[in-house]
């Protein structure tokens, strides 16, 4: 095999590699079926999502001090969590609801849900990003034999090999959020997401910036990184072909102190504040918490009590350790005139 070419193709960074395989001509993420196709996410597991969506964002509205709030749904698939969304909002709360999205509009969507690739500037109210960074590409980097840092090149099917050094603000990166220590560690560099999330958060005028994702702290990160594939539910070896999802965990961390509103990862709730908390704290604070209901239901109230069992495994799934439950919630405040935190 040589140096510009292995037998399937040339060499790229995962980066560049990933981008085409997700988002370029018959891309991964453009294919019809959508992300639901494949994996399921928490907005797909059950509408109890959506609701505890809702209510965070009649919060926002509350907070704003207004009955016309915005929602921005980032990464927002086919429209299912904005059209869950809009059936659970309590009434009189208006909702001015915008998808982000690369693939084309739905056919049939809600016609109040406006489409665009791009986050719009100046809303007010709540930018939800579910499982949007961790599908921003980035490239991987390895340390080799010495210790040094080098860029991990990957052919179309997904044979590796070390590139060159790792360099400029990609190091200087790796040197703050993730340094590798021993050959053969491995990282993920989180740049491109810092960047992605700051541009995202930016976008609002005023309101709280949300996103959830399988991540990591500074603290905690995995020696090997993260990098894999999921095919038709299953999770496969990474290949840039697109046959399959391309998928990392986030530093969230990292992408927290790319936007300058707040203290910093466990500040308490308030202007400008950051937090960084578990779904299943999340969903327990906006009221998903799995209990079972009392059985003095069932002989009261039989149809009452199947629902509400039903009800109590779909909180179980969204809030499972090992599973569901184990997405860390990013929430970022946007301090704006008129926004007042509790």
């Amino acid at each position: 095999m040589n140096d510009e070419t292995c037998q399937s193709g040339p060499w790229r960074g995962w980066r560049a590699a990933t981008e085409a395989a997700l988002y370029g001509p018959d891309g991964f993420y453009l294919r019809p079926e959508g992300p639901a196709g494949h994996f399921r996410t928490s907005v797909h597991a059950s509408p109890l999502f959506a609701g505890a969506v809702a209510r965070l964002l009649a919060q926002v509205a509350e907070e704003l001090g207004t009955d016309e709030v915005a929602l921005v749904d980032v990464g927002a698939g086919r429209g299912e969590l904005l059209t869950g969304v809009l059936a659970a909002v309590p009434a009189g709360l208006r909702v001015r609801a915008y998808a982000v999205e690369r693939a084309a509009r739905p056919e049939g969507l809600d016609p109040r849900i406006s489409w665009g690739a791009s986050v719009p500037s100046g809303a007010r109210g709540l930018l939800f990003a579910n499982e949007w960074l961790d599908n921003v590409p980035v490239d991987v980097a390895e340390a080799d034999e010495s210790g040094a840092p080098r860029y991990v090149e990957v052919a179309p099917d997904g044979t590796e090999r070390l590139g060159p050094p790792v360099a400029g603000a990609d190091a200087e990166w790796l040197a703050r959020w993730w340094p590798l220590r021993e050959p053969g560690e491995r990282a993920e560099i989180g740049r491109p997401r810092d960047e992605a999330w700051a541009r995202a958060a930016g976008c609002l005028a005023a309101g709280l910036a949300v996103a959830v994702d399988y991540a990591h702290v500074r603290e905690a990160r995995p020696p090997f990184g993260t990098l894999t594939g999921f095919r038709a539910g299953r999770e496969v070896e990474p290949v840039p072909d697109g046959s399959c999802d391309i998928t990392s965990h986030v530093a969230l961390d990292a992408c927290a102190a790319a936007v300058a509103t707040g203290p910093g990862p466990g500040s308490s709730p308030g202007p400008g504040s950051v937090e960084l908390v578990s779904q299943r704290e999340a969903l327990r604070r906006l009221g998903v918490g799995g209990e079972r209901p009392a059985l003095d239901l069932a002989r009261s109230d039989p149809a009452g009590y199947v629902r509400a069992l039903a009800a109590a495994g779909e909180a179980a799934e969204l809030t499972a350790r090992g599973g569901l439950g184990d997405f860390t919630w990013l929430l970022q405040r946007v301090p704006g005139e008129g926004y007042c935190p509790a």
